[in-house]
């Protein structure tokens, strides 16, 4: 089982940056990927980020070249920097992350509680 847990968010003006963070803690065989989800206002939730236990990164195209997502694998962190924000990336940000169990080669899906991202013009 994991927790997982974000921080960083807050309010910023158009231009800006901020950098998220999320903490998974707990004991799990292994952590297949880690990614960065989003839910804007009266929208559904869409991938921000994605990076996989190899190291390949995959961004939505509504934000590459702005947002860099990394991990600290030693310390099951990963990070989500954004720079050049716009007020369209206002959202609730939603860490995820995968797990798999050795025994039966099952995944598991845990999610974070969302951290508040809000961008103004």
């Amino acid at each position: 089982q994991l927790q997982v847990v974000e921080s960083g968010g807050g309010l910023v003006q158009a231009g800006g940056s901020l950098r998220l963070s999320c903490v998974a803690s707990g004991s799990v065989d292994i952590i297949r990927a880690m990614a960065w989800y989003r839910q804007p206002p009266g929208k559904q939730r869409e991938l921000v980020a994605s990076i996989i236990s190899g190291g390949r990164t995959n961004y939505a195209d509504s934000v590459k070249g702005r947002f860099t997502i990394s991990r600290d694998i030693a310390k099951n962190t990963v990070y989500l920097q954004m720079n050049s924000l716009r007020p369209e990336d206002t959202a609730v940000y939603y860490c995820y992350v995968e797990s798999l169990d050795y025994s039966d080669y099952e995944t598991e899906d845990y999610w974070g509680q969302g951290t508040q991202v809000t961008v103004s013009s």
